[in-house]
């Protein structure tokens, strides 16, 4: 089974996923550890990496055919990241789809606590980077990603940990496959 969860930056995709993996046993892949690696490479900070995608949308062509090429070729994992869903869904290819939801403000402070910045550099480049990631995604693939029509569930990280979320999901996961009512969704 492939997992995807996405979310918007300080939703918890990647402390979720880490949990869900500890309990399923499935390999994590993460886009964003993927493009964080990619912008260092270039010696490029990750604002500077997105700003540089804008007008070089190979950089993203690049790191959304790492992770189709990831998913199409395993089974058995948990793919995090923005567009990991998205990604699935417009490739064909069955997974469990999960988007991660908190408020702006909870997102705001776990984003500036993981930056180590405070909250007024944090909300300039949390917006930037957001408002950035949605036109690049509109304009490369035609998708709205405040679209969540194309998810199995959507989860409000707000009010559980980590580890209770990820039990939640992997119930949900096994409850929808006993009864046979999951389905993976593919575009047609």
């Amino acid at each position: 089974m492939r997992i995807t969860i996405a979310g918007k930056i300080g939703s918890g995709k990647s402390t979720v996923s880490s949990e869900l993996s500890r309990i399923t046993g499935y390999t994590v892949y993460s886009s964003g550890t993927f493009f964080r690696e990619t912008a260092r490479k270039m010696n490029m900070s990750i604002e500077d990496f997105n700003v540089y995608s804008e007008s070089h949308p190979e950089a993203d062509y690049y790191t959304d055919e790492t992770q189709k090429a990831f998913m199409q070729a395993n089974d058995n994992i948990i793919v995090e990241g923005r567009l990991a869903g998205w990604i699935s869904y417009l490739n064909g290819i069955n997974a469990f789809r999960i988007f991660l939801y908190a408020t702006y403000y909870t997102r705001l402070v776990r984003f500036a606590g993981r930056e180590n910045i405070d909250i007024d550099s944090a909300r300039d480049l949390m917006e930037k980077r957001e408002k950035s990631e949605k036109e690049r995604y509109r304009k490369l693939y035609g998708i709205d990603v405040d679209d969540l029509s194309i998810y199995d569930i959507v989860v409000n990280t707000e009010f559980m940990k980590p580890p209770e979320i990820a039990v939640y999901i992997a119930n949900r996961i096994d409850e929808m496959s006993r009864k046979d009512i999951f389905t993976p969704r593919i575009l047609r």
